[in-house]
């Protein structure tokens, strides 16, 4: 999406002080306790146009936020240098998602939007809800929560369409744990919620089979 296109886009949020109640925020994935936290996601929102919310502090912009697998495999993306944010370059995600927008009527409908604009695949997943993602220790994290599902692609294809700026495939979990400090923070919160917090074999014991995409 281009910054004139960011310009104009509306995106859903939520007062912060509605959706959090009198729950002290969080940092990593809450998957217990989360039920009126979500009901408060759902419907006490609204569309507001992008920059607005990037810049207010009281309101929280929703983002449905997949982790794929196929079987025990992650989908790991790569972000190149053609990526319009120079700071996310070589960098890695699990993540597939993004804002809401008026028309996708639910976090599923977001989702799966998200889904067919960033991914080359000739299915849609069942998703299944994990947990809610919040990190107030970053700036863009404090104006985003995240609502994380899971899906398995069971053995189907799935590639990046933005080829220029994404490279994508399924990698084992020692591979994705090998690229841990270069995942963007909330690929490190869900794969830690996902998968546990497993630490990574040295370097030196990985074979070829474990080496990290370039």
């Amino acid at each position: 999406m281009s910054q004139h296109d960011r310009g104009r886009e509306l995106v859903y949020a939520v007062p912060r002080d509605v959706l959090l109640g009198d729950v002290a925020a969080w940092l990593g994935m809450k998957c217990e306790g989360v039920a009126e936290i979500l009901e408060r996601a759902r419907t006490a929102g609204g569309y507001v146009p992008r920059p607005e919310a990037e810049l207010d502090r009281s309101l929280k912009q929703i983002i449905p936020y997949l982790v794929l697998r196929d079987g025990d495999r992650i989908f790991l993306m790569k972000r190149t240098k053609a990526g319009g944010d120079a700071r996310l370059h070589d960098h890695f995600s699990i993540g597939v998602g993004g804002h809401m927008n008026p028309g996708d009527g639910s976090f599923l409908g977001g989702l799966r939007r998200e889904w067919r604009e960033e991914l080359e695949a000739d299915f849609i997943p069942e998703f299944e809800f994990v947990g809610l993602l919040n990190d107030d220790s970053v700036d863009v994290g404090v104006h985003h929560l995240g609502v994380v599902y899971q899906a398995d692609a069971a053995g189907r294809s799935v590639g990046v369409r933005e080829t220029d700026k994404l490279s994508g495939s399924f990698e084992p979990v020692e591979v994705v744990r090998a690229a841990y400090d270069r995942l963007e923070t909330w690929s490190q919160l869900a794969l830690d919620a996902v998968v546990g917090a497993t630490p990574v074999e040295p370097a030196e014991d990985r074979g070829p089979e474990h080496e990290i995409p370039e």
